[in-house]
């Protein structure tokens, strides 16, 4: 197997709130191949999008990165200075935003915007080579050129994330984080966009980590799945092999969850609620709601191994 483009090792996050720490990563380690498609998934609060604005040093406070190691390539992310930091955003590792109405500038057009990203990073065109630069972006990911020259305001939801993947990929990062890319869009527009991002991914060759909780989207865009509770990465194994034969009873109700052509009219959801961060229980943070937890579960936290090719954190896996 070659080196990892991307490695995270035991991140930790944490947030300091007057009732105590809100541990919102807890103790998080994966690999990132070249050209992956690696997907995040998990209920709302589970610690995803924390994650994703972990790895590019964006946690602001009362947050905190609390611990952990994350490498792109040979380069330690915890050792750079913040300007070095800034200059490889974008250039190595870029974030394709969740809720791309409230990620553009609404007072700029498209190719300002673009126009800022690049010079941010020392490339300062002039106005034509600036409008190429943009129509060339834009076309790249389905497009219009006219699109350059419009403001937010006058793009749908589907073309405003997909100029936000231009803006993205403008200086040909090789690894793409996507926070939710397909939020508050159709399911037509959906498939527009993912589209779009499998083809910008296979054509720079860049490896993805996609962020999001719905497992249909997942199962159709990514290679491999990481599932997430309660801050921690429960479960991680190829697709198929996580729809098939799922090994942690979250990720095994997470599916079961989803609608079925062979059941109509039949949903299935998963009892009781999340725990609060700030206050897991002890032991195995799933047990309160997990109906094949056993006495141990309850006093002792599972650790992750590995499991027939899957990594678990599960004493009955």
């Amino acid at each position: 197997m070659s080196e990892p483009v991307l490695s995270v090792e035991r991140l930790c996050v944490r947030y300091d709130h007057p009732l105590g720490v809100v541990r919102a990563v807890d103790d998080v380690s994966f690999t990132l191949q070249p050209n992956e498609r690696f997907g995040l998934a998990g209920e709302s609060g589970s610690g995803k999008s924390t994650m994703a604005l972990a790895i590019l040093r964006l946690i602001k406070p009362p947050g905190r990165i609390d611990g952990g190691e994350v490498r792109l390539g040979a380069t330690r992310l915890s050792g750079l200075s913040d300007a070095a930091m800034r200059r490889l955003r974008l250039a190595g590792i870029a974030l394709v935003p969740q809720g791309s109405m409230n990620a553009l500038n609404p007072v700029l057009s498209v190719k300002a915007q673009i126009g800022d990203a690049l010079a941010d990073h020392g490339e300062r065109l002039t106005s034509q080579a600036l409008t190429r630069r943009a129509r060339d972006l834009l076309g790249f990911v389905g497009l219009p050129p006219e699109v350059a020259d419009r403001y937010p305001h006058e793009l749908s939801g589907g073309m405003k994330q997909r100029a936000c993947i231009a803006i993205a990929i403008c200086l040909r990062p090789s690894v793409i984080i996507a926070d939710e890319p397909t939020s508050a869009l159709d399911v037509v527009v959906q498939r527009q966009v993912m589209e779009t991002l499998g083809r910008v991914q296979r054509d720079l060759g860049a490896a993805v980590i996609l962020v999001g909780h719905d497992m249909g989207l997942m199962a159709q865009f990514v290679d491999r799945l990481g599932i997430m509770y309660a801050g921690r990465l429960v479960e991680v194994a190829p697709i198929a092999q996580m729809v098939t034969r799922p090994r942690h009873p979250y990720t095994n109700m997470l599916i079961a969850s989803l609608p079925s052509l062979e059941q109509k009219g039949t949903m299935q959801g998963i009892p009781g609620l999340a725990p609060l961060l700030r206050d897991l229980p002890a032991g195995c943070a799933f047990h309160p709601r997990c109906p094949l937890a056993a006495a141990r579960c309850r006093v002792e936290r599972p650790e992750v191994r590995d499991v027939e090719g899957s990594l678990v954190a599960c004493h009955l896996a």
